[in-house]
């Protein structure tokens, strides 16, 4: 009677047997799916049965803040949230290629945050306007200046617009306008103000950082109407004032309304009444918990005895009499605002103080300075950073390699403010029981950290004055630190790769032997491409050559190369200038060739060595702008393969180029730039050299910007401009610094130290053998 039953035993344990490793995963799933339902059946549990009347909205849920309720997608609340707008092509119209923008903020519809509009008038734009320009012009990225004088002489560095009617209400409706017209979709706020008002830049600049941007905002000093009603305000124009970007375009469709139906005298007056009667909305002193603090002056004020707390929060101080109070006011504003900033730099550090005793390191985790980043810790032998050794009188790391030099210019201002500032600390921690002052710089050292800035130890003869007079002299040494300041982007002028590049390839007899390849390269990626460039030659003859090109033409074989690339490519034109010269001066042959070209033209300044590609030319044309800035490359040149690969295979992966060359600081042959721009510099350098054609043959295009003109040089390392190795031929005719780079580029090019090493190395092994 018991074998029915083992055995129905033995077949339940065979299945929980094979189950076993299930289990887990099966009470997982069990468990999971039965705290899902019952976390269902408490959310349903506890959800509301609310009803809603037809028509009505629904309530707002319990929690949720009032205004969350109210707020809607409404045209005074913009939805900022993304969209994704499909793609739907006409099958019925042609296929049209879409163009795409620049940048990405173009394209997403970002807008800039700050455009300031300065009201001025004929009496005061040489005077107040040109004040306001120099102490604020520079913290705003945008900043035009209205009034109604006709054909007004604008003063230097100042964008004026002249409306051609002095009525100041009239002046107001056209500035308005202007505004919409022309940066009413760039911008998000708009900051209005007069050339009698001084504004706190950077406090402004805060100020609408702090703002939303999807509110209607009329912003500055309410001032009440005369005899109007109680509840309205008008922003006082002396203060200046902050109109929104949504206000500003709910407006401007009844600025016609206004002009022709208000009448007032004042215009911050008459825009106030406009704003209030047609969009209903009054000028406010704070909103969104930012106050805009003003400041009235008083008659025979004293910016530097002003010590009131309405005064040093002030935003906008008005009204301003003269140029020398608006710098007076600037310069107290400056000082206050330094002294701020040490303030918080003190609790900063004492902060950091306290949290580092509490991290693993305690208090040796503290760097010197507190907040700065700790020194540039180097992992090998070729990281070590070099300290620069100086006197007062001699630096002793010259940038020419000359193993001494004067100290001048701005390293003598920089040592000289140094010194001062070592002094001035050592007396602001010891006085009143010593006092120093400086007898002698006996050593002085620094070095530029790119982690933390620029360091300084100095050892200097002091002599200290005790409080009853006794002195004694001593030597200490102090260490000192000019940190790296905030990182800023300078605005520059907008340029496209549309522009055409105009190409010039000076050639010599030495040269011959390169030119086949590089007009390979040039018709390979340029004219296969259709790219927008151009060529122009330069044959530059011997006169012993010049006098017998009837008979034999040194550069035949390469107009010979010319006329079949012009017959390969029917639309292209190649045309040559011949030059006679023993020395070939860079600066002379580019007179040749800027006098047969616009003065628009944009030139690159080739070498025979020189592979011309896509990627560099559109650089080239990035990296040069018109009156603003010119391009000299620092090319990479590869080693002499006969070194670096000793008979092995050259590689030929273009990813591993840049381990067999450097880049070539000595050579200024390549260079992207204006015409309008060089033919400038070249006026000035004319005036001053009075036709002596001597000292253009010691003298380069790089020269000739760097000395006579005041625009930007950039000058970098440019990876897409890379040139096969080439001794080149050094003429001993030209300068002794231009023999002397040309040698260096040539002793630098060979190869590199290892490769040099390993060269020699079995040059030995073969001569003792």
């Amino acid at each position: 009677e018991l074998g029915p039953a083992v055995a129905a035993a033995m077949r339940l344990g065979a299945v929980l047997g094979a189950l076993r490793p299930a289990l887990p995963l099966l009470l997982g799933l069990s468990l999971g799916c039965s705290l899902s339902l019952l976390r269902a059946s408490w959310s349903h549990g506890a959800a509301e049965e609310r009803c809603v009347a037809p028509g009505r909205p629904a309530p707002p849920a319990r929690g949720s803040p009032p205004e969350a309720a109210e707020e809607g997608p409404g045209p005074g609340h913009e939805d900022f949230r993304p969209r994704i707008v499909p793609y739907y092509r006409d099958p019925n119209k042609p296929y049209k290629k879409v163009l795409r923008t620049r940048y990405i903020q173009t394209e997403l519809g970002f807008h800039e945050r700050l455009f300031v509009a300065v009201l001025t008038s004929k009496a005061t734009l040489n005077t107040l306007a040109v004040a306001v320009n120099k102490t604020v012009a520079h913290h705003f990225a945008r900043l035009l200046y209205f009034t109604g004088l006709r054909s007004a002489k604008v003063p230097h560095g100042m964008v004026l617009v002249a409306h051609g009617d002095e009525r100041p209400i009239w002046l107001m409706y056209e500035t308005m306008n202007y505004i919409h017209q022309h940066f009413g979709s760039d911008y998000d706020w708009f900051y209005i103000m007069q050339d009698d008002t001084y504004a706190q830049a950077e406090q402004v600049k805060a100020l609408v950082t702090h703002l939303s941007i999807n509110q209607d905002v009329y912003l500055g000093r309410a001032e009440e109407f005369i005899g109007g009603d109680e509840q309205a305000r008008y922003c006082h124009g002396g203060f200046g004032y902050l109109v929104s970007r949504s206000l500003l375009l709910k407006l401007h469709p009844h600025l016609d309304s206004c002009r022709n139906e208000i009448l007032s005298v004042r215009p911050d007056e008459w825009l106030g009444r406009c704003i209030i009667d047609f969009l209903g909305i009054t000028c406010v002193s704070q909103l969104q918990g930012q106050h805009y603090h003003t400041y009235e002056l008083t008659k025979n004020t004293e910016p530097e005895k002003e010590e009131e707390e309405e005064f040093q929060a002030a935003l906008a101080v008005h009204p301003v009499s003269d140029m020398t109070l608006m710098y007076r006011l600037h310069k107290q504003f400056s000082r206050i605002q330094l002294d701020r900033a040490y303030q918080e730099i003190q609790e900063l550090q004492m902060q950091i103080r306290n949290l580092t005793a509490l991290t693993p390191a305690g208090e040796a985790g503290v760097t010197w300075p507190v907040g700065i980043n700790a020194p540039f810790l180097p992992k090998s032998r070729f990281e070590v950073i070099s300290w620069d050794y100086f006197t007062e009188q001699h630096l002793f790391s010259c940038p020419d390699g000359s193993p001494k030099c004067e100290l001048s210019g701005a390293s003598k201002a920089d040592v000289s403010e140094i010194i001062e500032s070592a002094l001035e600390q050592l007396n602001r921690r010891y006085q009143p029981l010593l006092r120093f002052s400086k007898r002698q710089l006996l050593n002085g050292y620094r070095r530029f950290d790119p982690t933390r800035g620029m360091e300084y130890m100095l050892d200097l003869l002091l002599e200290a004055v005790t409080q009853k007079g006794h002195s004694h002299v001593l030597a200490k040494r102090v260490s000192l630190v000019r940190p790296l300041s905030k990182v800023e982007i300078i605005p520059m002028p907008y340029v496209t790769e549309a522009t055409r590049v105009q190409l010039v390839l000076p050639l010599t007899v030495q040269d011959l032997d390169y030119v086949a390849n590089f007009l390979d390269m040039f018709a390979m990626n340029t004219l296969d491409t259709h790219d927008n460039a151009l060529l122009t030659l330069l044959f530059v003859y011997h006169p012993y050559d010049a006098q017998r090109v009837g008979q034999v033409d040194v550069f035949a074989g390469v107009k010979a190369m010319v006329g079949e690339l012009e017959k390969r490519y029917a639309e292209v034109k190649i045309p040559w200038i011949s030059v006679k010269t023993e020395v070939p001066s860079q600066v002379k042959l580019m007179d040749i060739v800027s006098k047969k070209h616009p003065v628009d033209t944009l030139f690159f300044l080739a070498s025979v060595w020189t592979e011309i590609n896509m990627e560099f030319l559109n650089r080239c044309r990035m990296n040069t702008i018109s009156n603003w800035q010119v391009f000299f490359p620092v090319h990479f040149q590869e080693f002499n393969p006969a070194l670096v690969y000793r008979g092995e295979q050259t590689a030929s992966s273009s990813t591993d180029f840049l381990r067999d060359g450097h880049f070539d600081r000595h050579s200024f042959a390549e260079a992207c730039f204006y015409n309008s721009d060089y033919m400038t510099a070249r006026t000035k350098l004319a005036a001053d050299i009075l036709d002596r054609d001597e000292v253009l043959e010691s003298m380069e295009v790089f020269d000739v910007f760097l000395h006579y003109s005041g625009l930007h040089l950039f000058r970098a390392v440019e990876p897409g401009l890379v040139q096969k190795y080439a001794l080149r031929s050094c003429n001993p005719r030209l300068s002794e610094e231009l023999y002397h780079r040309c040698v260096l580029s040539n002793l630098e090019g060979l190869a590199s130290r290892s490769h040099l090493a390993m060269a020699l190395f079995e040059q030995e092994q073969a001569n003792s053998t």
